[in-house]
C-alpha cells in the first residue's frame, strides 16, 4: 500500500482508544487510550437510582486529542509513518448513547446552568431507567399495523434512543425542552472532528438509526407517526434528525483544522460516518455471510450479516436487521448479552473468597477447569442484568440452581460460564430457526484472548469450534478499515477486510464427550429459561433439581 495508514477510534464505556494501522496488511503501528474522568470510571451514577448511567461529553473531545494525539506521535517514531500519510480516520462508539444538544450542536452539558445535571449529559448504553418507556413505546407499536417494531426484534428496548428522550421528558422538562435535537455518540464524534455539528445537517449513521432508533427505509426512515400518537413532543426531534441515514463508507466530512492541529494530521483529512462499536469490531474480524461474530466483554454482542439481494425473514427477538449497518450490501443482524464479563467480575468481587495471590479470574478459572461438564450439579442462568436476546426484557434477573453445603466458589464460577455459554446457543439457535445459517464463529474482546476456559466452554456447549480474531483491537481495526475506504484506498470493506482481518492460529474445538453432557444440561437451561422468561410456558420444573443431581452423581462415577 506504499507506507498508507489509517486511524480507528474506539469509543467505549470506560474510554476511548486511537489505534493507527497499516494498510498493507492491517498490522497496528500504535496505539493510546484516554480513560474517561469523573463518577465511576468515567459513569456518571446516581446512588438513588441503580439504573442510571450518563457521562460527561466532555470527555470524548478530551479523549480524541489525547488519544489521537499520542497514537500519531507514538506512529512517528516508526520508519515510514507520517501524518500525511494517513488516509482517513473512523470511528466506533456505544450505543445507544444519544446525547442532547442545542442548535448548534453544543452538547447542553458544556453550557451554563446544565453542568450539574444528569439528565444533560450523554445517557450511556447501559442506562435502564426507561424501562417504563420501552414498554409503552412496545406496546403501541404492537398495536400499529405499520410493522414499526418488525425490524428490532418485535419489542423495544429500555437502552434504546426514543426510550430516553421519552423518559428525559417525563423526568427532566426543563432538559428536554432546552435541547434542539438528540445525537447517538457514534454522530457526534464525526460531528465535531468536521465541524458538522447542526442537528439537522449532521450525518447520521444507519447503524444507530436503524438499531435504535427505528429508522428504516420501508416506512420512510423514522417512525414519525407511532411517535407522535406515543408523544407529540416527540415530532420536533424527528424533524431535526436528518432526512438520510448513512453506511459507515461514506464521508462525514473533512477534520477541521482546529482537530487537525490538535492532533498533529493534516486538516481535510476524510472522517467516515460513525458507526456502533460491536458493529465495527464484527467488521474488524472479518464479518461475512455465514461467520457470526462474538464480541465478547462486559456484554457480548453477536453480528452477522446477511446479502440484501436475498429472502429474509423478520427475526423475532433481535437488536436489528438494518440495510448497511455492518457491510454496505447486506443486512446486519445484532443480537446478544446484557452481561457476561460483568457476571464474573460480580461474582469476583462479591461473593468469592480470595486468598490475596494472583488474579482472582485466573485461580479461579484453573480449578474449574479441572471439573468435568455436570460434575458440580449447577445451573444457572445469565439475565444478571437483564435478557437482552431473544426475550428482550430488563426485568430478568440471574440464577443459580442445584448448590448445597459442599458447593465451592470455582463451581459456582464455572456454572456462570456455561450459562453464558447458553445464552449464546439460544442466540445461535433463533438466528438458524429463521434461516440464517453459521458456518464459522469468531470471538473478539479481552475474555476471548485471555481466558481459554470460556472458549472451550462455548465451543462444546455450541458443538462449534471457536476461532479468535487476529486483532486484539477489533473495534478499532473495524473503524480503521472504514475510514481507509472513505478515504479512497480500497473501493470496498471487503477488498479491505481482505488485506487487513485474519484469525489466530489457536481454534478451540468441541470435545464430544463435553458436548453430549452440555446437551443434557442445556435442555434443563431451556426448561428454566421458558419457565422465568416468556408467557407461554406449560410444563413442570419438578424434576431440575433431581435431574442436575442424577446427572451430577453420573459424572462422579464416571469419573473415578
Amino acid at each position: 500500500m506504499n507506507e498508507r495508514f489509517a486511524i480507528g477510534l474506539d469509543y467505549g464505556t470506560n474510554s476511548v482508544r486511537a489505534l493507527v494501522v497499516d494498510l498493507a496488511d492491517g498490522s497496528e503501528v500504535a496505539s493510546a487510550t484516554h480513560d474517561y474522568r469523573g463518577g465511576e470510571k468515567g459513569v456518571l451514577l446516581d446512588d438513588r437510582d441503580p439504573n442510571l448511567a450518563r457521562q460527561d461529553p466532555a470527555q470524548y473531545v478530551a479523549g480524541y486529542v489525547q488519544a489521537v494525539g499520542e497514537a500519531v506521535r507514538a506512529a512517528g517514531r516508526r520508519k515510514g509513518f507520517r501524518p500525511d500519510r494517513v488516509v482517513g480516520l473512523g470511528v466506533d462508539t456505544t450505543a445507544s448513547t444519544p446525547l442532547p444538544v442545542d442548535a448548534e450542536g453544543r452538547a447542553l452539558a458544556t453550557k451554563r446552568g446544565f453542568g450539574r445535571n444528569l439528565a444533560a449529559q450523554a445517557w450511556l448504553w447501559k442506562d435502564h431507567t426507561a424501562t417504563a418507556e420501552a414498554a409503552e413505546i412496545t406496546a403501541r407499536g404492537e398495536r400499529s399495523k405499520a410493522g414499526y417494531l418488525s425490524k428490532c426484534g418485535g419489542i423495544y428496548s429500555s437502552e434504546w434512543y426514543w426510550s430516553k428522550l421519552l423518559h428525559c421528558q417525563r423526568t427532566a422538562p426543563e432538559v428536554f425542552e432546552a435541547a434542539a435535537g438528540w445525537v447517538e455518540l457514534c454522530d457526534f464524534v464525526p460531528g465535531f472532528l468536521t465541524g458538522r455539528t447542526a442537528p439537522r445537517e449532521l450525518p447520521r449513521s444507519v447503524c444507530a438509526a436503524g438499531h435504535k432508533a427505528m429508522w428504516h427505509e420501508s416506512w420512510g426512515g423514522l417512525p414519525k407517526p407511532l411517535l407522535r400518537r406515543i408523544e407529540p413532543a416527540l415530532g420536533r426531534f424527528c424533524e431535526a434528525f436528518a432526512k438520510e441515514a448513512l453506511t459507515s463508507d461514506r464521508v462525514a466530512g473533512g477534520l477541521t483544522t482546529e482537530m487537525a492541529n490538535a492532533v498533529g494530521l493534516p486538516p481535510g483529512l476524510p472522517v467516515a460516518v460513525g458507526s456502533i462499536d460491536a458493529h465495527m469490531g464484527a467488521v474488524g474480524s472479518g464479518v461475512k455471510a455465514g461467520t457470526l461474530v462474538k464480541i465478547i466483554g462486559t456484554s457480548t454482542c453477536d453480528i452477522t450479516v446477511w446479502p440484501t439481494d436475498r429472502p429474509l425473514a423478520d427475526i423475532p427477538g433481535l437488536c436489528g436487521i438494518v440495510p448497511g449497518s455492518v457491510l454496505p450490501g447486506a443486512y446486519g443482524l445484532e443480537a446478544g448479552q446484557s452481561a457476561v464479563g460483568d457476571i464474573f467480575n460480580w461474582f469476583v468481587r462479591h461473593l468469592a473468597p480470595g486468598d490475596g495471590s494472583g488474579d482472582p479470574h485466573e485461580r479461579l478459572s484453573e480449578r474449574a477447569a479441572a471439573m468435568q461438564p455436570g460434575e458440580s450439579g449447577l445451573l444457572a442462568l445469565d439475565w444478571n442484568n437483564g435478557n437482552r436476546t431473544v426475550l428482550v426484557d430488563p426485568l430478568l434477573t440471574g440464577l443459580l440452581i442445584g448448590q448445597t453445603l459442599h458447593t465451592q466458589a470455582a463451581e459456582v464460577y464455572r456454572a456462570l460460564i456455561e450459562a453464558t455459554a447458553f445464552g449464546a446457543l439460544t442466540i445461535l439457535d433463533r438466528f438458524e430457526a429463521y434461516g440464517v445459517k453459521v458456518r464459522e464463529i469468531v470471538n473478539c474482546g479481552g475474555i476471548a484472548e485471555k481466558n481459554p476456559l470460556v472458549m472451550q466452554i462455548y465451543a462444546d456447549v455450541t458443538n462449534r469450534p471457536m476461532k479468535i480474531s487476529r486483532s486484539g483491537q477489533s473495534c478499532a481495526l473495524g473503524a480503521a478499515i472504514f475510514g481507509a475506504v472513505a478515504g479512497g484506498a480500497f473501493q470496498t470493506v471487503a477488498a479491505a477486510q481482505r488485506r487487513m482481518t485474519g484469525v489466530k492460529d489457536t481454534v478451540y474445538r468441541p470435545r464430544k464427550a463435553a458436548v453430549k453432557v452440555y446437551g443434557e444440561l442445556f435442555g434443563l437451561y431451556r426448561a428454566l429459561h421458558d419457565a422465568f422468561g416468556t408467557t407461554g410456558y406449560r410444563g413442570s420444573l419438578h424434576r431440575v433439581m433431581k435431574d442436575l443431581i442424577a446427572l451430577r452423581d453420573r459424572i462422579r462415577r464416571e469419573d473415578t
